[in-house]
C-alpha cells in the first residue's frame, strides 16, 4: 500500500494574505482528512511573500485543531535555525495536545537566503554542518528522563514523537540511514539526486528503535483536473512563482495564465521544467501514468503531494483526484509498502 500525504506551503496568493492562506491551509486538510490522506505537513520558509509558514509549529497546531485524525508535522523543520530544545519542548507540547498525531520532518537547509538565516539565527552557531550534531541533541530530548539530568523538555521528555530526516542530496540519506529514520527526498522541485539518495539510504539502512527497516517518501507536485490541457494551465502558477524566485524576485503566487510562451527564456524554461521534472501534471488517467512511473522507478513507501495552484477550488479538486488515483493504484497493485510510517 502506497501512503498519500500532503505537503502544505500555505501560498499566499496574489490580491491575498496570510490570512486567508491559513483558512485554505485548514479547509484543504479537513479535506485531505476525508478523502484518506495520511499525514498533513507544513514547512518552514522565511522572507517569502508567496508562503505564510513561517511559524511553522504553531501552523501545526491551528491545523490539528481543526482535524479529528490525520497526522499532522512539520515538512519541515530547518533545525539549524534553531535551539534543538525549543524544537523539543514546541514538538512535546503539540504531542501533549494531539497525542498520536504529530510528525517531526526535519532539514538542515536555512528555508531562507543567507541573510535571513544571519538574522534568525544571531548567536546560535548552528548550521548545516552541525546538522547531525543537532539531530541527536533533539533525540535526546525525547527520551525518558535520565537520572541527574540537568536539561529536561517538559514536555517532550518520553513523548514519541517520529523523527523524518528531510533531503535533496545525499547528506541527509547517508544521516537517515546511520540513525535508522525515515527518510523524505525533496524531488518536487530538487530532483538530481533521487535515485542517489535513495539507493545510498537502502543500501547503509542500520534498524533502529524508530524504525527496522527503510521507509521512503517522495515529494511530488501534483497538478490534477479535468482534462490535461486545464492542469497544464493550473500549473503555470507554480512556474511563474519558480522563475521568479530564479530571478532573485519572490513574489506572491500569480494567477495562471493560458501560456508560457514569451515569459521566459529557452535556459529559464529549462531551469524550471528541470526543477518541476518529478510532478504529476493532467488528467487522471495521466495523473495515474505518471505517478506509477514514479512508483516503480523509486519504490518509495509514501508519496508527500504539493501543488501551488492559485485558486482553492481547483486545488481542492486536485488534491481529491490525486486521492481517488492513489487508491486505484492500490487497490490493483497492493504491496507491502507504507510500514513504519
Amino acid at each position: 500500500m502506497i501512503l498519500p500525504s500532503v505537503l502544505d506551503l500555505s501560498p499566499i496568493i496574489e490580491g491575498g494574505d496570510p490570512a486567508l492562506a491559513f483558512r485554505n491551509t485548514v479547509d484543504l486538510a479537513q479535506h485531505a482528512e476525508e478523502w484518506g490522506y495520511h499525514r498533513y505537513w507544513l514547512a518552514e520558509h522565511h522572507n517569502l511573500p508567496g508562503i505564510a509558514s513561517a511559524a511553522t509549529s504553531v501552523v501545526i497546531g491551528h491545523v490539528a485543531s481543526k482535524t479529528k485524525s490525520i497526522r499532522v508535522g512539520a515538512g519541515g523543520i530547518m533545525l539549524p535555525n534553531h535551539a534543538p530544545l525549543v524544537i523539543a519542548e514546541q514538538f512535546g507540547t503539540l504531542e501533549s495536545l494531539y497525542p498520536g498525531r504529530i510528525d517531526l520532518g526535519l532539514g538542515r537547509a536555512p528555508g531562507s537566503d543567507q541573510l535571513t538565516a544571519r538574522a534568525l539565527r544571531r548567536y546560535l552557531g548552528s548550521n548545516g554542518d552541525t546538522f547531525p550534531q543537532d539531530v541527536l541533541e533533539l533525540q535526546s530530548y525525547f527520551r525518558p528522563t535520565a537520572p541527574g539530568q540537568a536539561v529536561v523538555a517538559v514536555p517532550g521528555a518520553g513523548l514519541n514523537v517520529p523523527l523524518y530526516l528531510l533531503g535533496s542530496s545525499d547528506f541527509s540519506a547517508r544521516l537517515a540511514a546511520e540513525l535508522g529514520l525515515p527518510f523524505a527526498f525533496a524531488s518536487h522541485f530538487a530532483p538530481d539526486y533521487l535515485q542517489v539518495a535513495i539507493e545510498l539510504y537502502r543500501r547503509e539502512f542500520t534498524p533502529s528503535e524508530a524504525l527496522v527497516r527503510p521507509y521512503v517518501l517522495i515529494g511530488v507536485g501534483i497538478f490534477a483536473a479535468d482534462t490535461d490541457a486545464e492542469a497544464r494551465r493550473l500549473m503555470t502558477s507554480a512556474q511563474m512563482m519558480f522563475l521568479n524566485l530564479i530571478r532573485g524576485h519572490p513574489g506572491t503566487l500569480p494567477p495562471p495564465v493560458e501560456s508560457m510562451d514569451g515569459r521566459w527564456s529557452p535556459t529559464e524554461r529549462a531551469a524550471v521544467e528541470h526543477r518541476t521534472r518529478c510532478s504529476a501534471v493532467g488528467s487522471p488517467e495521466t495523473i495515474r501514468r505518471r505517478l506509477e512511473e514514479l512508483l516503480n522507478e523509486t519504490g518509495a513507501d509514501e508519496v508527500i503531494a504539493t501543488a501551488q495552484i492559485f485558486d482553492h477550488g481547483a486545488r481542492l479538486r486536485s488534491f481529491e483526484v490525486a486521492a481517488s488515483v492513489f487508491r486505484e493504484i492500490n487497490e490493483a497493485k497492493p504491496s507491502s509498502a507504507g510500514r513504519g510510517g
